[in-house]
């Protein structure tokens, strides 16, 4: 008996793409609203098209974001051939030449390109990591908890939250210690617990970390909105 390709639908192919983030905002590419459409036939192939708040945004942080979504799509159980196109965007075509070819982002930029982007892929998610850490410390400090109790913390001491899910799967991603009984406050680079005498200045990092990554999120939200007045597939909230 042979067997039959197993069938997929849209939801499956959108909650694949719910993984794939925009490596400076630390957000899902579908809550942005950067998926334009996503066509899936009865034989497995899919389409996503991909757009951006600018004509001019980094070409880097482009290539991340199609990349990941190629590599997201082929692994749904199903897919025959995955496609994902970037539209509207300078580099659409080295970007989507270089995906599609599985090339890497310094042979799709031939002569531009210096390095591949684990380096700042990393770099975008110790600053997740620190936007998180005052994501889930806020509201430690709110209930009157003091920096110096926040030392002997660990990761389960804090409230459960998606917040805290959320920290310490970043702080797996990096190989950061990310288990129950990690310390709650570490340096994002190292990995090693935060002194009390240190925890002023890293709460403070944290804290502008977070305001900065929000600020830009709203930033390219307007943008996009004004630039194209659709809600992307999969976008949770109405466009007004």
């Amino acid at each position: 008996m042979i067997d039959q390709p197993r069938a997929i639908d849209q939801a499956a192919v959108l909650a694949a793409l719910d993984t794939v983030r925009d490596p400076e905002l630390d957000e899902p590419v579908t809550a942005l609203g950067f998926v334009s459409s996503c066509t899936v036939s009865a034989d497995g192939d899919v389409q996503v098209r991909l757009r951006l708040p600018t004509y001019f945004c980094a070409p880097n942080f482009a290539f991340l974001m199609v990349a990941d979504a190629f590599d997201a799509v082929s692994r749904v159980n199903g897919v025959r051939h995955a496609e994902v196109v970037l539209d509207d965007h300078f580099a659409s075509e080295e970007i989507n030449r270089g995906v599609a070819a599985r090339a890497g982002f310094v042979q799709s930029f031939d002569g531009l390109a210096e390095a591949e982007l684990d380096t700042l892929r990393s770099d975008f998610i110790r600053k997740a990591v620190l936007a998180g850490t005052d994501r889930v410390c806020r509201p430690l400090l709110a209930d009157g908890r003091t920096p110096e109790e926040l030392a002997g913390l660990t990761l389960a001491d804090a409230p459960p939250s998606a917040d805290r899910t959320r920290l310490q799967e970043r702080r797996a991603e990096l190989g950061l210690p990310s288990s129950p009984e990690s310390p709650l406050l570490v340096d994002a680079v190292t990995g090693a617990a935060v002194a009390a005498a240190a925890l002023p200045l890293h709460l403070g990092r944290a804290r502008l970390t977070r305001v900065n990554i929000e600020a830009n999120a709203g930033v390219c939200r307007g943008m996009l909105q004004h630039r194209y007045r659709t809600r992307g597939e999969g976008e949770m909230e109405e466009v007004r």
